[in-house]
């Protein structure tokens, strides 16, 4: 039995603000691109792994907040991975936690940070739910070092 791989990971267009989005990981630096590096805003496709499309939903996914990607040694004192974006479908309310892309807006990383960290009750719930540890406005130092590589002067 043959199986064909289709490749979904070609350049389309942004939902919430039309710009065409490349999807070339050379440009990006992600393999499976998911979201517009201008506004951040993404779409639910993938239902068990990056860039399987099998979600039905196809809604619009809002970014709401950042978080830290979980680190796999369990021994670190201090595990600080990499900055990831969180969104939430607005059809269905789920949440996923993507890479940020090289390409990505940072001034709009930085927006998302600072309205995601004044996050609500009810997302709260979801967010141990589901294990996910929001980064909150204590954390900007550790934002700004991984968007910029320092910490600006002038808050």
């Amino acid at each position: 039995m043959r199986t064909y791989f289709e490749n979904k990971n070609v350049d389309f267009t942004c939902k919430h603000c039309g710009r065409i989005v490349p999807a070339q990981t050379a440009e990006s630096g992600v393999v499976n691109r998911n979201h517009c590096p201008t506004c951040l805003h993404s779409r639910h496709v993938d239902l068990f792994t990056p860039g399987d499309w099998l979600c039905a939903c196809k809604a619009i996914m809002v970014p709401v907040g950042l978080t830290l990607k979980r680190c796999r040694d369990k021994y670190a004192a201090e595990c600080q991975g990499e900055l990831m974006l969180i969104h939430r479908c607005m059809n269905c309310g789920a949440l996923s936690i993507n890479r940020i892309a090289a390409d990505d807006d940072t001034s709009q990383i930085l927006n998302v940070f600072k309205v995601g960290s004044k996050w609500n009750t009810q997302l709260e719930i979801i967010y141990q739910q589901m294990r996910i540890i929001p980064l909150d406005k204590s954390d900007i130092h550790l934002v700004e070092t991984q968007l910029y590589g320092r910490t600006s002067c002038c808050r």
